[in-house]
């Protein structure tokens, strides 16, 4: 989706201080839809502002033997697995305020998916865009990032699904906009988003839209770190922001002056792979047993993401349909 950088710690670290510097510079959230907030974040009722759930929902996650004899024998036999990791976009991903520890939705499912499995895993915090390529050579076994299932990927990279996430909108306050459903709405705007992502993609695939409409372009503003795009919505040096539909609503709720807009289009998001991974039934059958046993609920509960639950767990499916298709 969905929601970025190359350098990995130094900027993610950034990226977390500028959205929690806007944050704390604001003090409520203006209209719009309602976020559902997770427990402890600051839209909840006198709840600190900032402050991240830490419910421990992983540690008891037990071993699923079915899951675990599907690994590929490397793999058992040397019981562990590199996850490169993206951290910038709560409720997806984000660091407490000790500025080392990863938590969020991504967190929470790959240590509960490597519990069932019976492996450790070594993470390593990756700029966003950097992730897809770094599977593609090898360097991880896995990534997270909030990463939306589309066809393009599909060619280079197989994904076990976890949720369902996608593509939302945001504005200040004051701006007429009420719901982005075409497009064109966008034109003469300037909209936000972050480098190498389903947002960029989209925007960029339809800017001539707006010249077959008679209208101005709209002016794609692209950021490497999350905190920046909403700086520059803050700041008037954009209209709207374009980012993950969870992590969008979130934001809404820790800002004064912004205001979710709408959910533009849906996306499966998965764990990462190498294209050809043995890696992925193993995946998917954990991810199967955490719906069977509970903690699947208990992590989106957790993250006040009820509504990015899938039925199932897939491996790479079809990019689900634009708005219009």
């Amino acid at each position: 989706m969905s929601t970025r950088t190359s350098t990995g710690t130094a900027r993610t670290t950034l990226a977390f201080a500028l959205i929690t510097a806007t944050a704390l510079t604001l003090t409520a959230c203006a209209g719009g839809e309602p976020a559902t907030a997770p427990a402890g974040a600051s839209g909840a009722p006198g709840a600190a502002k900032n402050a991240l759930p830490t419910e421990d929902v992983v540690s008891t996650v037990a071993r699923n033997e079915d899951a675990a004899k599907l690994l590929p024998a490397d793999v058992r036999r040397r019981g562990g697995l590199t996850l490169a990791s993206s951290v910038g976009t709560p409720p997806s991903s984000a660091y407490l305020p000790d500025g080392r520890t990863v938590v969020g939705v991504d967190a929470d499912f790959a240590g509960a998916v490597a519990k069932a499995l019976g492996l450790e895993l070594k993470r390593e915090v990756v700029g966003f865009e950097a992730i897809l390529p770094a599977l593609g050579s090898g360097k991880y076994d896995v990534g997270t990032g909030n990463f939306g299932v589309t066809e393009e990927r599909r060619k280079a990279i197989d994904f076990v699904t976890y949720i369902n996430d996608g593509q939302g909108f945001a504005s200040r306050a004051d701006s007429p906009l009420k719901a982005v459903t075409d497009l064109t709405q966008l034109c003469g705007l300037k909209v936000a988003v972050n480098a190498g992502t389903t947002f960029e993609r989209t925007l960029e695939q339809n800017k001539g839209r707006c010249a077959e409409a008679g209208k101005q372009p709209y002016e794609v503003n692209v950021y490497s770190e999350t905190g920046a795009i909403w700086m520059s919505l803050q700041q008037g040096r954009s209209d709207v922001v374009m980012n993950t539909i969870n992590g969008v609503r979130y934001a809404v709720t820790q800002q004064r002056n912004v205001k979710f807009l709408n959910e533009y289009r849906r996306l499966d998001v998965g764990f990462a792979f190498k294209k050809g991974t043995p890696l992925a039934p193993a995946f998917q059958a954990a991810v199967n047993g955490l719906k069977a046993d509970g903690t699947y609920d208990r992590i989106l509960r957790k993250w006040g993401v009820t509504g990015s639950g899938i039925p199932t767990s897939r491996i790479s499916p079809p990019e689900l349909p634009a708005p219009g298709k």
